[in-house]
């Protein structure tokens, strides 16, 4: 297992590399930009080319980036062109308010759609066509124009929650949750409604087999069946479901954080990529890859706990 684990983080390092590489290869056309926004538009040139030669960028390409690689080896992913801020400080630090936004709607979602799913799969009838019209309006209904509608509502009118702005969680755990309700609410909505259906369906499937029928002739309880044998089971497909929505809420954190003015890991990467904030998009870009990774292994361990034929460990 520790094995498997270190051959999968490696990989992961390999990966992170290629993408970097492949990233500041794109962004090079962005040295004069850097400049630009550094010194302004009527820049002199004899002072634009001091800066530029300051920050190295008039260096060879593969040298740069060698030294940027080198450094991340070292602990040391650069400072901001724009705010002298050292890039893994700031970066763990906005991670830390996305991921909060992202855990919390990862979790209800699976709670909806595993209660829903599981339900609509074992009751059929009425319920399942709820569950499904539930479903498809969670995929229908942006999410975005619900939380508007939620921002209207609970933050305007009735002033329960504010509009804009987070509340760390060591300062006030209240204000805290209620500086994320509506950004959660907003990121939950087609995360439940994608993972219910990957949950109905596969529980479908599973109590349509053969081992099911087996149990229910010994005289298990079908409640039984459900709960200890067919969902788990079923949990498999939902959970290679579950990371990926992990890392589509993670993408949508972006536009998110934009509209609710939260200080989180996709506005930094938005405001960094207006900037050219080279170091920064570089920094941004390595942690959200060793996070896929990170994530992929968690599920592939899970699934190999759930499921021992699935284990490659």
């Amino acid at each position: 297992m520790i094995a498997y684990v270190l051959r999968r983080l490696l990989t992961g390092v390999v990966l992170a590399v290629l993408v970097t590489f492949i990233t500041f290869l794109l962004l090079s056309p962005s040295f004069d930009s850097v400049v630009q926004n550094r010194l302004g538009q009527i820049a002199n040139p004899d002072a634009a080319a001091a800066l530029k030669a300051d920050l190295g960028l008039d260096r060879p390409l593969l040298v740069q980036y060698l030294d940027w690689l080198g450094g991340v080896f070292r602990g040391d992913f650069g400072t901001s062109y724009f705010t002298s801020q050292q890039v893994d400080v700031a970066v763990v630090d906005r991670l830390a308010v996305t991921l909060s936004l992202v855990l919390v709607s990862l979790f209800l979602s699976a709670v909806i759609s595993i209660v829903l799913g599981v339900v609509a799969a074992y009751r059929g009838g009425v319920i399942d066509r709820i569950a499904q019209s539930v479903s498809l309006a969670g995929h229908l209904i942006p999410s975005l124009l619900v939380a508007i509608v939620f921002v209207y509502l609970f933050a305007v009118k009735l002033q329960w929650l504010p509009a804009t702005g987070y509340t760390p969680l060591s300062e006030d755990p209240l204000g805290w949750l209620k500086s994320i309700t509506i950004p959660v609410i907003a990121l939950t909505i087609g995360g439940a409604a994608n993972l219910m259906a990957q949950v109905r369906g596969a529980m479908i499937d599973e109590l349509n087999k053969d081992y099911v029928r087996t149990l229910r002739t010994r005289g298990i309880s079908t409640r039984s069946i459900v709960l200890k044998h067919v969902l788990r089971n079923a949990a498999g497909p939902a959970l290679t479901v579950l990371s990926l929505e992990f890392l589509t809420m993670l993408g949508g954190a972006l536009i998110i954080e934009n509209v609710f003015a939260l200080p989180g890991f996709g506005a930094y990467a938005f405001a960094a990529s207006l900037q050219a904030d080279i170091p920064v998009i570089m920094g941004i870009t390595a942690f959200a890859v060793m996070l896929v990774v990170v994530v992929n292994l968690i599920t592939d361990l899970i699934n190999g706990w759930l499921n021992p034929k699935a284990r490659v460990l």
